[in-house]
């Protein structure tokens, strides 16, 4: 076969691929092109043979060429990869833009001798068109579904989301506000999850759990017979958090005492485990969440102003159910996929008189409440729509439409005769409130504010809160 024959049949061949081909010669004139470079570029073959290869205005390309050396392509300088790929955008005849991903690689003879460069470029508009797609389906699953398990669009449910992304970009302690079930525990998660330490551990220590004598212990560790009891060595929570996020939840329940060896972790880092003198390094990023006014406990000297300042860096407040009342059917639709998809119950969703009472009732439990809720109305439903009948008894239609009128929980007549602060009063409210929607059960009303039942009892000590008898009969 002749040369002549054999390049007619070389173009022959380029011709039928989909991706374009240049062959540009070492002075970065255009040599050949195939017709798909001329279809995805829009010039026709005469107007790019014998230009430079600047013709198809790469911005990759424009971004390393030096004007020193007169445009010439950086390709044949010696100092890139003879063999590369890179994504890129054209400008094609038209000026409109074209995703590309671009391959180009030097030809040489038997000798070693440049002969030029072939370029092939991959147009990626469906792709950039799919991933479009994709991110856009991502935001609306992100509404239907929730923002790393947050599920609302309200306003006040936006600016969280936007304080979680920034919070995570960074290592500042952050402090979470909330009333109980507002999920609190879910933006401390989301903070580990988008941070740069989500490779790291994520240890929660619940400060209302333990005992004052016992809170050393747990969060800085021990030695063997450092007191009865310590038959071995034991790490703390804290060291085993190092590296990571350590998440204190209920951090307005920590004993004054308590709060200063805290803030000495928080100011240097280093701690000692109980028993022991060798001090330890601890890398962790703080993250903190309460139901309580700490305001008000540093006004009534309960809580340290250091702890908090220190703590306080980033604020996140969680609003109560009550405020955005406009994510209570993406919240119902969000609980009742994640029940039919654990059971085999065809149910729909909620009658119309159902959702009246959701959004009449005032929701002293938050979202766990509505969730549990829906758990109980789930049971009781065999298919088809939620009923009113099925609700549990706090939604009954007189329950949902005001506020509790003689709660469950009165205080003692002690509690009465002393100054109470407001923080006092609101926990007492909230008390009373999961009290009479438990039934008077301090276990369900312990679920119901996302606290321990010894939380609940202590509390009930405290404000001087009393279960009437015939509820506790």
């Amino acid at each position: 076969m002749a040369p002549k024959e054999i390049g007619h049949h070389w173009r022959s061949i380029l011709d039928t691929l989909s991706d374009g081909v240049a062959i540009i010669d070492p002075t970065g004139q255009v040599l050949m092109v195939n017709q798909a470079m001329c279809r995805l570029t829009g010039y026709e073959d005469r107007e790019l043979v014998g230009r430079a290869c600047t013709v198809f205005n790469c911005d990759a390309c424009a971004r390393t060429r030096r004007p020193q050396r007169g445009g010439w392509c950086e390709l044949f300088s010696g100092e890139q990869p003879e063999n590369r790929e890179i994504s890129c955008r054209l400008i094609r005849k038209d000026g409109t833009y074209m995703p590309a991903l671009k391959v180009a690689a030097l030809l040489r003879d038997g000798d070693g001798r440049l002969l030029g460069a072939v370029e092939t470029v991959t147009d990626l508009s469906a792709i950039s068109r799919r991933d479009q797609k994709i991110n856009e389906l991502s935001h609306q699953l992100a509404g239907e579904e929730g923002f790393m398990g947050m599920v609302g669009q309200s306003e006040a449910m936006r600016r969280v989301y936007h304080l979680v992304e920034k919070a995570a970009q960074g290592q500042a302690p952050v402090l979470i506000h909330g009333e109980s079930g507002t999920g609190k525990e879910l933006v401390a998660r989301a903070i580990h999850d988008l941070g740069e330490r989500h490779e790291g551990p994520y240890v929660v220590f619940n400060c209302a759990a333990l005992s004052e004598s016992l809170f050393e212990s747990e969060l800085f560790g021990h030695v063997k017979g450092a007191f009865t009891g310590a038959h071995r060595h034991r790490a703390g929570r804290l060291e085993s958090a190092h590296g990571g996020d350590f998440f204190m939840d209920e951090i307005g329940e920590l004993p004054v005492s308590s709060q200063v060896k805290l803030l000495r972790v928080l100011e240097e880092k280093h701690f000692e485990r109980v028993g022991d003198q060798r001090t330890l390094f601890v890398d962790v990023r703080f993250i903190a969440a309460t139901n309580r006014d700490l305001g008000a406990m540093l006004q009534a000297g309960q809580f340290r102003e250091d702890l908090y300042f220190r703590l306080n860096v980033i604020p996140i407040h969680l609003p109560p159910l009550r405020q955005r009342k406009e994510d209570i059917p993406a919240l119902v639709e969000h609980f009742l996929a994640r029940l039919r998809r654990r059971t085999s119950k065809e149910i729909s969703g909620v009658s119309r008189q159902v959702m009246e009472r959701f959004t009449a009732y005032h929701w002293p439990g938050n979202v766990r409440e509505l969730r549990t809720c829906l758990e109980y109305a789930f049971v009781l439903a065999d298919h088809g729509l939620i009923e009113p009948g099925q609700l549990p008894p706090q939604l009954d239609s007189r329950a949902s439409r005001q506020a509790p009128a003689a709660p469950v929980g009165s205080p003692a007549p002690e509690a009465r005769s002393r100054r109470d602060t407001p923080e006092d009063e609101s926990q007492r409210r909230k008390l009373a409130e999961a009290l009479r929607a438990a039934g008077g059960n301090q276990t369900k009303a312990a679920k119901l504010l996302g606290v321990s039942r010894a939380t609940v009892y202590n509390r009930m000590n405290r404000l001087g809160v009393e279960l009437k008898k015939s509820v506790r009969d």
